[in-house]
């Protein structure tokens, strides 16, 4: 009896390891089953998907090649698909939108009117003419606008001839002709206002009246002077010979404004000095 139960219990003992071996590959196996079958569900559902669109896609493509159908409906065969429910906005889920109407505009064959741009030319009356011709050279006729206006211009003086004309008339002053070069001197800068020694034949004109005791027309040629030419080079000069006159015309508070002008606008000049050194020569 001993005997028989030893065996039995080893035959018990050598089978336990085999049974728990058993139990962990059939767990092992039986996970590798379950990842395989959710592949296959994966691969399912992204087929199913993709056969969705390829029948969207379809079915746009016939509304687009296919005429619309006539206005009675079909009668459903028992073997077509049922028809989606519709959505909210009324239109069938999953079917194609229906197809839009293709409007084209066709031009208009009529062409454009035309417009008159034709303009009738009317020639002028003979009397009319004769007021457009420059009269003959003695006739008392009047020419046309611009040729008066050219025989008013006087013609252009040569440069030179006009630098020998000023230095001329500043001899005539240095020579003792007083007023020949004050008359000549001021006939000039009236003639070539805008000749470079404009401004100097005024101030050495205000300087022989200045010589022939009239400081009343000096001055006025010095004012002339400085409101003409408030940018040339015989200005400050200008000014000091004007506030001169002004001292000999007993007007000494204009002379004194005159000086303090000159010592506020050209300070550090030899004008501004003179201007100072006189200003303090005044009486209070």
């Amino acid at each position: 009896m001993r005997p028989f139960l030893f065996r039995l219990f080893a035959a018990v003992a050598l089978s336990a390891p085999t049974a728990c071996a058993t139990t962990a590959a059939s767990q092992t196996e039986v996970g590798r089953l379950e990842a395989e079958v959710r592949t296959l569900r994966a691969n399912q559902a992204s087929l199913v998907e993709r056969l969705e669109r390829l029948e969207n896609r379809d079915a746009v493509s016939r509304a687009r090649t296919v005429s619309p159908a006539p206005a009675a409906a079909p009668v459903a065969s028992a073997s077509a698909k049922p028809e989606a429910a519709p959505s909210e906005g009324g239109e069938p889920l999953g079917m194609a939108p229906a197809e839009l109407t293709v409007v084209r505009l066709k031009p208009k064959k009529e062409p454009a009117p035309r417009i008159n741009t034709a303009v009738a030319v009317m020639e002028p009356d003979t009397d009319q003419m004769e007021m457009f011709i420059s009269p003959v050279e003695g006739s008392s006729g009047t020419g046309s606008v611009a040729s008066s206006r050219v025989s008013m211009e006087p013609p252009e003086k040569d440069p030179d001839i006009l630098d020998a004309e000023y230095e001329r008339a500043v001899a005539m002053l240095r020579t003792g002709n007083v007023e020949g070069g004050v008359e000549t001197l001021t006939r000039f800068a009236s003639e070539n206002p805008r000749h470079p020694r404009a401004d100097n034949a005024l101030y050495f004109s205000g300087l022989g009246q200045m010589g022939l005791q009239d400081p009343t027309g000096a001055a006025k040629t010095f004012e002339r002077l400085i409101k003409t030419y408030p940018a040339g080079d015989a200005v400050q000069d200008g000014m000091l010979r004007l506030a001169e006159c002004r001292v000999r015309l007993n007007q000494a508070v204009d002379a004194r404004a005159l000086y303090t002008r000159v010592v506020t606008q050209f300070p550090g000049t030899a004008a501004a000095t003179q201007a100072e050194q006189r200003l303090a020569a005044l009486s209070p």
